[in-house]
């Protein structure tokens, strides 16, 4: 498989981790430096891991993973989109009491959810005896800067138009579209 093969592979699977990044960079409004690189290793790690496990795991559980994939990935987003939405529409929480998605099981969660479809795409590569190492590396790179890219939109667009704590109920929403979204790819409607 050619270069340009597996950056495009690379692009397409990181559009659920530049779509979360970018709920991220609004719903606090402000990243540090430190946020946006824990966001952005953490999303690029999970879709390297996930390319290098899928492709471990080959043939012999492929039809397994398939059959449900895309629900594993949808409850993720939903649940992280949920409590973004819940705490969104709460009006006694303070801006600086808000959940930092860049921390703890939330970030954990977010990073299993958007890197899944790399689950599979190992499983592709392992059929079609590829080896995984360079393409998992640029799976990997790409995700990470398409995260920070990400991240920086999102804080411009938070800041300059003040959305405060109804960007959390857009952040939430977006996770929750993406997870109907993966859904939708896998033909559930």
């Amino acid at each position: 498989m050619d270069l340009i093969t597996i950056f495009f592979i690379a692009l397409a699977l990181a559009v659920d981790a530049f779509a979360v990044s970018v709920a991220s960079g609004i719903s606090l409004c402000q990243m540090s430096k430190r946020q946006i690189f824990r966001l952005s290793f953490h999303f690029g790690l999970f879709q390297a891991g996930m390319n290098i496990i899928g492709w471990f795991l080959g043939l012999t559980i492929r039809s397994l993973i398939e059959s449900f994939d895309h629900w594993v990935a949808f409850v993720l987003l939903g649940l992280v989109g949920g409590k973004m939405l819940m705490d969104g529409l709460k009006n006694d929480e303070e801006p600086d009491q808000k959940k930092d998605p860049t921390k703890g099981l939330t970030l954990i969660l977010l990073s299993v959810a958007t890197s899944i479809d790399a689950l599979a795409v190992g499983l592709s590569f392992s059929i079609l005896n590829i080896s995984i190492w360079f393409p998992a590396l640029l799976i990997g790179l790409v995700a990470s800067i398409m995260t920070a890219v990400g991240t920086r939109i999102g804080c411009l667009v938070g800041s300059s138009s003040r959305i405060g704590q109804r960007a959390e109920i857009f952040g939430g929403l977006v996770l929750v579209g993406i997870g109907l979204s993966i859904l939708q790819r896998h033909g559930v409607w």
